[in-house]
Parts: structure tokens; C-alpha cells; sequence
């Protein structure tokens, strides 16, 4: 009887583990090199590796996801390019956006220069800078003492 119990706990564990565990709004997905990442059905609905963190990573991640045309063209200085082979700082936060919604990467909410060029360079966008304004700033100010900038293309305006 025992045994019987064990196969069906050990057969249930596989089908969860193999089918996936999440709702309609979200799926969550384990990656090799340490960050996660979790689809949800649009940047409205935040992914739940969040819900630990405190509201300003929150409000970071609310605000890259409006503001993909601005961090696609700044650099993440981290050494993300060369590990996790990110191409700006949009990819510490977001994976990929597609028909099926968005991919968050949990990157971001794990790295403080991540966290900091992200907010940095959103405000600076506030306050009237434009995009090559902020690529410069952001270059300078990480040009030494930080990883390889990802290779970010600049913007041409």
C-alpha cells in the first residue's frame, strides 16, 4: 500500500512539475543562468517574483514596461551583455513581448546597477532630456568601475 502511495505522490509531482505550475495570467519559467523569468498576459499585470520586493523595484518594473523606446537604446553596465546576453538595459527587466503577452526577467530586481541606470535614466526623461541626452550621461557616469556595457546601438535623435 505504501508503495502504491508513493508512485501516485511521485507520479503527481512529475505532472505538476511537467504541465507547470500557474494561472491563466501568469507562467512561470526557471532559467540556467540564475534569473527567472514569468510571462504575464500584459505590462499591466506585474510578474510575482515581485511580490517579495519592495514597492520601489515594483514601481521600476511598472515604469520600464512604458518606457521600452527610452532603456532599449541605454546601456545595462553589470556585465549582463556578456552573462545573460541582454543588449540593453529594457532586457534586465523584460525578456520579450509578444501575442501571448510579456516575458519579465527577474535580472533587474537582483542588481543594483541595473535598478539605479533604469530609475536614472526614466527620470532624466522626465524632466525633458531626450534619449541621446541620457545615453551620454549614463555612459559617463558608468564608464568606470562597472562591467562591459551591453552593446546597446545609440540613438540617432
Amino acid at each position: 500500500m505504501y508503495r502504491i502511495k508513493m508512485i501516485a505522490g511521485v507520479s503527481l509531482l512529475a505532472l505538476l512539475v511537467i504541465t507547470g505550475c500557474g494561472s491563466e495570467d501568469h507562467n512561470e519559467v526557471h532559467m540556467v543562468n540564475g534569473d527567472m523569468r514569468e510571462t504575464t498576459a500584459s505590462k499591466d499585470i506585474l510578474p510575482t517574483f515581485l511580490d517579495d520586493k519592495q514597492t520601489t523595484v515594483e514601481t521600476i518594473y511598472a515604469e520600464v514596461a512604458q518606457h521600452k523606446d527610452l532603456l532599449e537604446h541605454i546601456p545595462c553596465y553589470c556585465g549582463c551583455g556578456e552573462s545573460a546576453g541582454h543588449t540593453s538595459s529594457y532586457d534586465c527587466f523584460i525578456n520579450e513581448e509578444d501575442n501571448n503577452g510579456i516575458t519579465w526577467d527577474d535580472h533587474g530586481a537582483k542588481c543594483g546597477v541595473c535598478m539605479d541606470i533604469a530609475a536614472q535614466s526614466i527620470s532624466w526623461l522626465n524632466e525633458g532630456q531626450s534619449v541621446k541626452e541620457i545615453r551620454e550621461r549614463i555612459d559617463e557616469a558608468y564608464k568606470e568601475g562597472y562591467g562591459t556595457p551591453t552593446p546597446t546601438p545609440i540613438p540617432e535623435v
